[in-house]
């Protein structure tokens, strides 16, 4: 078995685990990233698109913000469809300044992983059975084989980026994690095209036929998706059948000047709120889904990775530059005050924009008074400053938390 060494060994090759090994490369702590895939198929997955400013401020502090800044586009605002009545939640006036910035997540991940091959840092693509070991010890080492050849990989510390479905998590034992979920009774059906966006910013749209969101990734590269019943498949929805839905579903004079063209990747993702804690295990930090599952409703999945990836590099910067070891018990605390604000917001984003029908006739009475509630709750959010500024300061991200 080949053995190796460094600090830091990161699990998966996603843009939490990419940005957090350049941040930390930055301040000379050597680490590795182990990946199961290729990176052509890291890729090919079609993610998030918008990010909180304190996203693009690590991105920046990692040194690969160039391309970022030049293609990227500020948001200033997000609208609201009910109906066919919009509504403009002004970002930047309500946050007395904050933004969004819309710049896909295939693109940030690219950008890094280029980063990372021009410092000439390791990253080791189809790992395969990837194991940690003694994580609660004071020796925690991975094993992995490459190319049929076992490896051994010498650590201090663990950091699982690899997902929901990855080994991270369930190295924990489950008598010392307790998982929270809600799964909800829908999927986002979602269509990528090379087709303008039909909107200069984002809108979220609530109808009785069910929610649609219209996105971009640039000026000439759309996202949109669909509410659609679990039962439906990808092959039930030709593209003809999804813009004359989606149509239906967006306020008429954005509808009229859509413009349509063949779908680049179309895909079905149920929708679940997800949470582990504790997000820490001895030398073990979970980051971002390896902990943590939001629905997309809120825009927050990627940007509470990147939250976690900033405290993760706060304590690993301490630890080797203050000798402070203490400070890693922080932590799954800091975390997790933050990952449940970002689950509750996406949940209730998730509540109130939805269509419920099925579940609500089911519940009789009770779905009817849900329905009610929600009702009320947009009604009151859209109508009052107040409200509107309570759904932006959430949309542009809550300031991310220092060490104690």
């Amino acid at each position: 078995m080949n053995t190796t060494r460094t600090q830091v060994a990161i699990i998966g090759a996603g843009p939490s685990g990419l940005l957090l090994g350049q941040l930390l490369a930055k301040q000379g702590i050597d680490n590795v990233i182990l990946e199961r895939v290729t990176g052509d198929y890291i890729l090919g997955r079609i993610r998030a698109g918008i990010l909180e400013q304190g996203f693009v401020d690590l991105v920046h502090e990692a040194g690969v913000g160039e391309r970022m800044d030049r293609e990227g586009h500020v948001h200033e605002g997000v609208e609201l469809s009910i109906n066919d009545a919009r509504y403009r939640i002004d970002l930047k006036k309500l946050t007395g300044g904050d933004t969004v910035m819309c710049y896909g997540q295939t693109e940030i991940t690219a950008d890094m992983m280029e980063a990372r091959q021009a410092a000439g840092l390791t990253t080791v693509y189809e790992a395969s059975d990837v194991t940690l070991h003694d994580v609660d010890s004071e020796a925690p080492y991975v094993t992995y084989s490459k190319d049929g050849v076992e490896h051994r990989l010498d650590c201090e510390y663990i950091a699982g980026c690899d997902g929901f479905h990855g080994v991270s998590r369930k190295t924990i034992p489950e008598d010392k994690r307790t998982e929270f979920e809600r799964v909800y009774p829908f999927g986002w059906l979602g269509l990528l095209s090379d087709t303008p966006p039909c909107n200069e910013e984002l809108i979220y749209a609530k109808t009785d036929r069910g929610f649609a969101l219209a996105s971009q990734r640039s000026e000439t590269r759309s996202r949109y998706y669909l509410q659609v019943p679990l039962t439906d498949k990808v092959e039930d929805w030709s593209d003809e059948r999804f813009w004359d839905e989606l149509k239906k579903r967006l306020p008429e004079n954005v509808s009229r000047d859509l413009v349509t063209g063949p779908s680049i990747e179309k895909s079905i993702a149920p929708l679940r709120s997800f949470v582990c804690e504790p997000m820490q295990y001895g030398k073990l930090f979970l980051v971002g889904d390896a902990a943590h599952i939001v629905p997309p409703t809120g825009a927050k999945g990627l940007n509470l990775a990147a939250s976690d990836v900033a405290t993760l590099y706060k304590i690993m910067k301490r630890v080797y530059k203050e000798k402070d070891t203490d400070c890693i018990h922080q932590y799954s605390e800091i975390c997790l005050r933050r990952v449940w604000n970002g689950e509750r917001f996406s949940w209730w984003m998730s509540n109130m924009l939805h269509n419920y029908d099925a579940e609500l006739q089911a519940n009789g009475v009770e779905g009817q008074t849900f329905s009610r509630f929600m009702e009320s709750e947009l009604k009151y959010y859209l109508n009052s400053e107040a409200g509107q500024r309570v759904i932006a300061e959430q949309y542009v991200g809550l300031p991310y938390e220092d060490l104690r």
